[in-house]
Order: C-alpha cells, then sequence, then structure tokens
C-alpha cells in the first residue's frame, strides 16, 4: 500500500521554529534537515529557504520572517507549502 502525504495550509500569520529534535546541516545546495526522532531527512534544494526556516525563531510569524529574508506577499506561497511540507513531516512545529 501507498503512503499518500497531504499538505496542510500553514498559517503565515504564526509562529514556527524548527523542531527540537531536528539538526539542520547547510550544504552546498541549501541544506540537509535530519530528525533524529523520527530518523527522517529533509533536503532544502536553495539557500532562500534555508534563511527563512533559520530565521522563523527570530520572528512572531511566517509572514515577518519570509518579510526578513526579502520575500514579499506575492511570492510567499511557494515558500509556504514548502514549510507546509515541513510541518507535515515535523521537522518545523508551531511556537
Amino acid at each position: 500500500m501507498r503512503r499518500v502525504l497531504t499538505v496542510s495550509a500553514l498559517d503565515l500569520d504564526a509562529g514556527w521554529k524548527l523542531h527540537p529534535q531536528v539538526a539542520l546541516r547547510p550544504e552546498p545546495f541549501g541544506a540537509l534537515l535530519y530528525h533524529f526522532g523520527t530518523r527522517k531527512l529533509s533536503f532544502l534544494k536553495n539557500t532562500t529557504i534555508v534563511a527563512v526556516v533559520k530565521a522563523l525563531p527570530d520572528h512572531p510569524d511566517v509572514r515577518s520572517a519570509l518579510r526578513a529574508q526579502g520575500i514579499e506577499d506575492d511570492a510567499a506561497p511557494q515558500y509556504a507549502r514548502a514549510l507546509s511540507t515541513l510541518a507535515d513531516s515535523h521537522m518545523i512545529v508551531p511556537v
């Protein structure tokens, strides 16, 4: 039986951070995220999303973390989708 991944909507006005059991390792292509609890590995494939993930705990919500990285509201949906995937895999968690 195949498992289907569903991506939930991420509230851009809520605060998020890396899960305490997740390590982020920078790489030339972006970064690797490893969850020590679930043993899942995720790839961040560009440095902008890496910067957003790193900035999440420094901001009260996702929207301000995106803006701090120079991402305007019109480009926010693509980053929200990427962050939703990370939330669904428990790489990031609500504050």
